[in-house]
C-alpha cells in the first residue's frame, strides 16, 4: 500500500519595504491633526467667527488649547520615534515636522485669543472701561495701500453696552512739515471724522487706506470717546514702523 503524500509545504515570501510603516503612521497622524484643526475652523465659520459672550469664548478657547497641546505632545513623540528609526522615509519625516510647526502656530494663535478674552473679563485695576486694544496694518497689493483693523474693548464691566465715536489720525511729514491727516481722508471705507461704535465686549473697525504721495507716516493716533452714563475717553498712539515691520 503506497503512502499518502503530504501536501507540499507552501512558502510565502514577504517583501520588506523599509520606511513603509513609518511613512503610513506619519501620514495618518498628519491627517488626524489637520482634520482636527479643520473641524475647529469649520465650527468658527459656522458661528460667524464671533461668540455670543466672552465667557463662552474663553471656555471654548481653553478647551481647544488643551486639545491642541495633547495633539502637539503626540506629534512630538511621533517625530522622535521617526528620527530614531534606521530606515526613515524622508517624506514622512518632513510631513511630521510640518505638522509640529502647524500645531505650534495654531497654539500660539489660540493663546493670543485666550489672553484677549481673559483681559476683558479679568482686567487689572488700572485698565478698566473703554480701551483702544490694538491697531494693525497689512500691506495691500497697491503701492502705499494698507488694510487696517482697529479693536476697541470694554474691560471689566460688560453688563451694559457702551457707545460713542472713535477718531483716527495719521501723523507724518510732507515737505519736512508736520501733517495730520484724518483716516476719513485716506480711506473710502470711513465716511465721518468720528466712527460710531456700540458694543458690550469689543468691536472691530476695518477697512483700507492709501497714503498720499510724498507723505511719510510716523504715527497713528486713536481717540475714542464714550457717551452717556459711561462717558469716558481712551487714547492711544501707535508707531508706524512698529505696525509695518515684519
Amino acid at each position: 500500500m503506497s503512502e499518502q503524500r503530504k501536501p507540499a509545504e507552501e512558502y510565502v515570501v514577504i517583501r520588506h519595504r523599509p520606511g513603509y510603516r513609518l511613512r503610513r503612521t506619519a501620514i495618518l497622524l498628519a491627517f488626524t491633526v489637520v482634520a482636527a484643526i479643520a473641524g475647529y475652523a469649520t465650527g468658527l465659520a459656522q458661528s460667524g467667527f464671533r461668540f455670543s459672550s466672552a465667557e463662552e469664548s474663553n471656555q471654548v478657547l481653553e478647551n481647544e488649547v488643551e486639545k491642541l497641546r495633547d495633539d502637539y505632545r503626540k506629534a512630538r513623540q511621533q517625530l522622535i520615534n521617526l528620527e530614531r528609526g534606521r530606515a526613515i522615509d524622508e517624506q514622512a519625516l518632513n510631513q511630521a515636522r510640518k505638522t509640529i510647526v502647524d500645531l505650534e502656530t495654531r497654539i500660539g494663535s489660540l493663546q493670543s485669543d485666550l489672553t484677549f478674552y481673559k483681559n476683558i473679563m479679568a482686567p487689572s485695576e488700572t485698565s478698566k472701561g473703554l480701551q483702544v486694544d490694538s491697531f494693525t496694518l497689512v500691506p495691500a497689493r497697491n503701492r502705499d495701500s494698507y488694510d487696517f483693523k482697529l479693536v476697541l474693548t470694554q474691560v471689566g464691566n460688560n453688563k451694559s453696552y457702551i457707545s460713542g465715536v472713535v477718531a483716527v489720525n495719521v501723523i507724518g511729514l510732507r515737505d519736512e512739515e508736520k501733517e495730520v491727516i484724518a483716516l476719513r481722508d485716506l480711506s473710502e471705507d470711513i465716511a465721518d471724522l468720528g466712527v460710531k461704535f456700540r458694543f458690550r465686549y469689543f468691536q472691530d473697525v476695518e477697512g483700507s487706506l492709501k497714503l498720499p504721495e510724498e507723505f511719510e507716516p510716523l504715527e497713528i493716533q486713536v481717540v475714542a470717546q464714550a457717551e452717556g452714563r459711561k462717558s469716558s475717553q481712551a487714547e492711544r498712539t501707535f508707531n508706524w514702523d512698529d505696525l509695518t515691520e515684519n
